[in-house]
């Protein structure tokens, strides 16, 4: 069995996070209580073509695994990646 080693964050990481300890627990609890809600939320962070309407489609039926993420909705990546931040971005080195 490996032994199991704990790196303490250093602090001119912590203050360039986007996330403190705190808040990332609340996101995880928000997470595990209402996936729903909390990828609804989240996924309205990338640009779509194309609004999802349903965040979520799952059956964990025996035979019948299926699961799916924002199943109506459509992406760029390209969009997304790329095209999104040329207004603010486009001269900065990437």
């Amino acid at each position: 069995m490996s032994e199991a080693h704990v790196y303490p964050v250093k602090e001119n990481i912590k203050t360039h996070t986007h996330a403190d300890n705190d808040t990332y627990l609340a996101m995880y609890q928000q997470s595990v209580t209402d996936p729903e809600g909390f990828w609804n939320e989240h996924g309205k962070i990338v640009d779509w073509i194309k609004p999802f309407t349903k965040v979520k489609s799952t059956s964990f039926d025996t035979g019948h695994v299926d699961i799916r993420w924002f199943e109506d909705g459509t992406l760029n990546v390209s969009a997304n990646c790329i095209d999104r931040h040329l207004a603010e971005h486009g001269d900065d080195v990437a």
